[in-house]
């Protein structure tokens, strides 16, 4: 099968397209044909070897994980001993990150508690662009958002951003705004963003607004920064960016709501956990994935630095079959 095998930590040139041999279910795993996958966070982090944590994860000197790749959505094609909730021919999808990656492939091996059955009327393409980004928006809004409140969304423009705007329509929060570049900006109106920041020309945390939750995608400030613009009660909720910038998030949270009754926290991301409210927003048309793509593997090495410089729009999808 065709791969994109990752041998040394670099720029995203260290990546090869290569021919590798097909693996074979074992006891308790399925073999699914990769349909579609998708680039994240976690893809430019592991190419580079950084922040640091991702060596003490992934391997000191080189990456213990050979082929990259967080998302899936395909076929199952075979099952080993014992599989008891999938046989061939299903389809699946959903983030497998802590199952060693391996999406930038034709074919990968997973333990069948990995993924979850697609919805019928969900195309591979839209499957592989929804897990990872999904889950972030849910766990980030869910419990913390509440119906006619105002949400801010910084990094808006990614997948965390348009899906987490039509998960707070769906619960009923219609005044979203969203921080990015302006060349997002259609695409933000688009999936239901009601106003759109340029944070090349304004801060918008020195801005008069206030709002009830603001979900981070960027984190690129102190977490005191975000305090005066969150209204008495606000909560400041973080699923990704600087490491030094989560690391204050997780150390002064406490403190923050000690003195100011407002909360700051970050998001420990549990993989595929709400796929089934994800799978019920879909049956009720309140969620449809923005894509760039699909592309084919041999691009991957462009599109990651591509997705690294900040310049894609939702979700960068790649199908193995282009």
């Amino acid at each position: 099968m065709k791969a994109i095998v990752l041998t040394q930590y670099g720029s995203p040139d260290v990546l090869e397209l290569k021919d590798i041999e097909k693996p074979t279910p074992s006891d308790g795993e399925i073999l699914v044909k990769i349909h579609a996958t998708s680039i994240n966070d976690w893809d430019w982090c592991l190419v580079r070897g950084t922040p640091f944590y991702i060596r003490l994860l992934c391997g000191w000197r080189k990456p213990n994980i050979q082929i990259p790749g967080a998302e899936v959505a395909g076929r199952v094609e075979a099952v080993g001993p014992n599989v008891t909730h999938y046989q061939p021919g299903d389809v699946v999808y959903g983030d497998i990150s802590e199952c060693g990656f391996g999406g930038f492939a034709e074919y990968v091996c997973l333990p069948e508690t990995a993924l979850a059955p697609m919805p019928e009327s969900m195309t591979f393409t839209e499957a592989a662009a929804i897990p990872h980004a999904a889950m972030l928006a849910i766990q980030g809004l869910i419990g913390h958002l509440q119906p006619g409140q105002k949400l801010l969304i910084n990094g808006a423009g990614g997948g965390v951003g348009t899906l987490g705007v039509q998960i707070a329509n769906a619960i009923g929060v219609k005044d979203v705004t969203g921080v990015d570049r302006a060349s997002k900006f259609a695409l933000m109106r688009s999936v239901g963003f009601t106003h759109t920041i340029d944070y090349t020309q304004t801060d918008f945390t020195e801005g008069q607004e206030r709002y009830d939750v603001i979900l981070d995608t960027k984190t690129n400030r102190s977490p005191f920064k975000y305090l005066p613009v969150l209204n008495p009660g606000g909560i400041y909720v973080t699923v990704g960016g600087l490491t030094p910038r989560l690391f204050q998030v997780l150390l002064f949270g406490p403190i923050i709501h000690w003195l100011t009754q407002k909360t700051v926290r970050l998001v420990n991301l549990q993989p595929n956990k709400d796929l089934a409210y994800v799978n019920d927003l879909w049956a009720a048309g309140q969620l449809k994935p923005a894509i760039e793509g699909p592309y084919s593997l041999r691009e991957i090495p462009r599109l990651i630095q591509y997705f690294g410089a900040g310049q894609h729009q939702g979700k960068v999808v790649i199908t193995p079959e282009s």
